[in-house]
């Protein structure tokens, strides 16, 4: 038998737990949105090189004119741009179960967090051979770190919402 949420404690975790969940969705989603016009982002930024350090301004312009060329001569590669944005859209999703119903759903959390782990493997083990550059390795560490804390967050809340939710059971008068 599932336990209520309510005490103020509970009402208050849940509260929190949901808009940690809220925001992890929004900004997961919006960094998949910037997948979809990619070259205009990019060109965009061709325009303003000045604004990045000078190490990161041939990277730049190397990635700028590889998308360029490549939505030029193989306009379906491109495509790729947009499943990107679409899985991170599709990820949110599963994300709205933990919205619902943190304690049954954790677990997606917890995939979350692995999720944001792998960013570090593959970032660190693919990198190399596909000849990204260490700063931009980095770069993409940073999407797994600042992924992996409002989970965090959100799990150590979700489990001192379970040991509420259990207390309030326990000592329930029905079950005394």
């Amino acid at each position: 038998m599932k336990a209520t949420i309510d005490s103020y404690p509970a009402k208050a975790h849940l509260k929190r737990i949901r808009l940690i969940v809220a925001v992890f969705m929004t900004l997961l989603i919006l960094s998949g949105l910037t997948a979809f016009p990619v070259q205009t982002e990019l060109n965009f930024l061709k325009e303003h090189f000045n604004w990045f350090p000078q190490f990161m301004q041939p990277w730049l312009e190397r990635v700028t004119y590889a998308v360029n060329d490549t939505a030029e001569k193989y306009p379906f590669l491109i495509y790729g741009y947009d499943w990107l944005a679409y899985s991170h859209i599709v990820i949110a999703l599963f994300f709205i179960g933990v919205y619902k119903d943190p304690v049954r759903n954790a677990w997606v959390l917890r995939v979350g967090m692995l999720a944001c782990a792998g960013v570090f493997v593959l970032a660190f083990v693919v990198a190399g051979i596909r000849g990204i550059p260490f700063f931009w390795t980095l770069i993409d560490c940073s999407f797994g770190f600042f992924g992996m804390i409002p989970l965090l967050i959100a799990h150590r809340r979700i489990n001192k919402l379970e040991r509420l939710q259990q207390d309030e059971f326990t000592n329930s008068p029905h079950n005394l």
